[in-house]
């Protein structure tokens, strides 16, 4: 049913339920919010969309009211500016003006609203406590002196992932946004998703950084300093710089990067072929022994293990289901183990030595990399981790002019990958590129898909379904024709929760499902460029394929540089080497290292 308005004189039809916001943008009028986010229920907290609507006794918050058939609304009447105004220099009266020293400076919704409304000076004392910030977890800092209670961080933590960590607390003058029943972050049940950070209009969350860590190991002559680039970072890492949301820059981050000074510039696309092999091995080995041994112990479905946010999830939330994961670590985290013994080898640099630092999507792999299980080498496997926004940053302090710079390409062998490689950045990625090879082994035939694509997981719904008949299966694998292989892909812990209960309770009949921590999977990590909205989340989507379509090897079994480090290094697919340096068990937590070996 359509519901008929005017906005400013202009007529606009809608679907019955819209908001007064959006049917403002449907007739291309921009109404300013700090509240709302699309997908979430908007509290209309932030008074910054209030409008004027014929008939109604006050103004009323755009977010919320929904659009009713001849509505007339006003959004640019004086009385509308002026309260809009006034909501914003209240916030401002609670907000430090230290600009220039925050992180937020310059991308901060707060600042350019204000710039916008023509606020030059706050009317008002600032009226707020202050309090020192919380930096407790390795990866997010809370500064609730900056924080403008728009409730974002709220939204996204309990309705898009499900967690629940942030919630408001008191009421009043008095509200807060609290992290459990603590005062620290690390006292909190909290993932480190860093979807919060993401969403924040302010300077009030935002990740831990390592950036003068990194200037100051490539300073250090006595440092060999790698690093290595996730494959979500070549679709977004333009946003820093004004490109158009799903521009591909690989070549030119690979050039910014080696300006920057790193001795060697790698990609963790190598290692995500590698754990490929390593996962789709360990797949196919669960099943023998499920269907062919009658192993009662063996557990299916099999979680794919490369999101830490979503580790993090399992431990807390589903400690019984963490031996459905794969035990393969995180692409970030073999490379590392990789780069300080295969690669210190090969260079006759000591492992002591080497640094390495990885460019990722994503705030939980700040934590991820200071797990204790991540020390294989003998050293902690990844050095320092930063997010895309982080390297923006690194790159504008170096004075780099990013969007003239010339392409170059990766170093070998590090550097060497496929296109199923490129495609974890995306929801199903990983299940596809596993597919691309499981089926391949199995039958000894390309995946019977156009452009090798398992269309059925692509997308953003939040769980999807793909069956692969497994027919005409070579000898070894005889055991599996007839097999109709069941997977499923979820993003969003929220998501991924639905899907944990189905397996709990028995209900699950999938033999493989992949889980994204963050919505959208890697393209939208809480540390890439914000705001990513789905529109956003589409655009880097859809450059992340076509960096896999425009690839001359596109299988991770393809890949010749990983078939090599097999025959150098590691022996073969689930051997003892790749056991003691690819591989790891998580525990629920609570539980050390040792009492889980125990």
């Amino acid at each position: 049913m359509a519901i008929n308005l005017t906005i400013d004189n202009q007529p606009v039809s809608v679907e019955a339920g819209s908001t007064v916001l959006e049917a403002a943008r449907e007739s291309g009028v921009i109404i300013p919010t700090l509240c709302h986010m699309d997908g979430v229920s908007s509290p209309g907290s932030c008074r910054v969309c209030l409008v004027e609507i014929e008939g109604a006794r006050t103004l009323q918050p755009a977010c919320v009211t929904e659009a009713a058939d001849g509505m007339k609304v006003k959004t640019n009447s004086k009385q509308a500016r002026k309260a809009r105004k006034l909501s914003v220099e209240l916030m401002l009266a609670n907000h430090p003006w230290d600009c220039n020293a925050c992180v937020r400076n310059q991308d901060c919704e707060l600042q350019s609203l204000a710039q916008s409304m023509g606020i030059e000076e706050v009317r008002f004392p600032y009226a707020k406590e202050t309090n020192p910030a919380d930096k407790s977890t390795p990866a997010l800092v809370r500064d609730m002196d900056k924080c403008i209670l728009c409730r974002r961080c709220i939204g996204v933590c309990q309705d898009v992932q499900g967690v629940g960590t942030l919630a408001p607390r008191s009421r009043g003058f008095e509200t807060t946004v609290g992290v459990g029943a603590g005062d620290y972050l690390e006292e909190a049940i909290c993932v480190q998703c860093g979807q919060c950070s993401a969403v924040c209009p302010v300077g009030a969350i935002y990740e831990q950084e390592s950036i003068d860590q990194v200037w100051e190991a490539l300073d250090d002559p006595e440092k060999h300093v790698v690093v290595q680039t996730a494959p979500a970072i070549r679709a977004a890492l333009g946003e820093c710089f004004d490109l158009e949301p799903g521009t591909r820059v690989t070549g030119r981050m690979v050039t910014a990067l080696r300006r920057l000074g790193f001795d060697k510039v790698f990609d963790t696309n190598f290692t995500a072929d590698l754990t490929i092999i390593e996962e789709g091995h360990e797949f196919l080995t669960r099943l023998k022994k499920a269907l062919v041994d009658q192993d009662q112990s063996v557990k299916l479905p099999m979680f794919t293990s490369c999101s830490p946010g979503w580790i993090n999830y399992m431990e807390y939330f589903y400690p019984q289901l963490l031996d459905n994961l794969s035990s393969c670590k995180s692409p970030q985290q073999m490379f590392g183990a990789l780069a300080k013994t295969y690669y210190a080898q090969q260079q006759g640099v000591e492992a002591k030595d080497v640094v390495v630092v990885s460019i990722m999507p994503c705030t939980a792999k700040k934590y991820e990399a200071g797990r204790e299980e991540m020390n294989d080498s003998g050293y902690q496997d990844v050095d320092y981790v930063l997010t895309t926004r982080e390297l923006g940053r690194m790159i504008n302090q170096a004075g780099i002019d990013f969007v003239n710079l010339p392409d170059s390409e990766q170093d070998s062998p590090l550097g060497i990958s496929s296109g199923a490689a490129d495609i974890f950045a995306n929801t199903g990625g990983v299940m596809e590129a596993a597919l691309r090879t499981v089926y391949e082994v199995v039958t000894g035939r390309p995946l019977p898909m156009d452009k090798l694509h398992v269309t059925p997981i692509h997308g953003l719904e939040g769980l999807k379904e793909a069956v692969l008949p497994l027919e005409n299966c070579l000898e070894e694998w005889s055991f599996l024709e007839g097999v109709e292989a069941k997977v499923a892909v979820a993003h969003g812990l929220d998501n991924a929760r639905k899907v944990c209960d189905m397996v709990a309770s028995g209900e699950a009949e999938y033999h493989f499902i992949e889980i994204m921590c963050c919505p959208g999977g890697c393209i939208g990590g809480g540390g890439q460029p914000r705001l990513t909205t789905d529109e956003v989340r589409k655009a880097r989507i859809g450059a992340i394929y076509t960096e896999d379509e425009g690839r001359p090897v596109r299988k991770s079994h393809e890949n010749p540089a990983v078939t090599q480090i097999y025959k150098d290094f590691l022996g073969e697919p689930l051997g003892h080497k790749s056991h003691e340096l690819l591989h790891t068990h998580y525990r629920p937590k609570g539980e050390t290292p040792a009492e889980t070996k125990g």
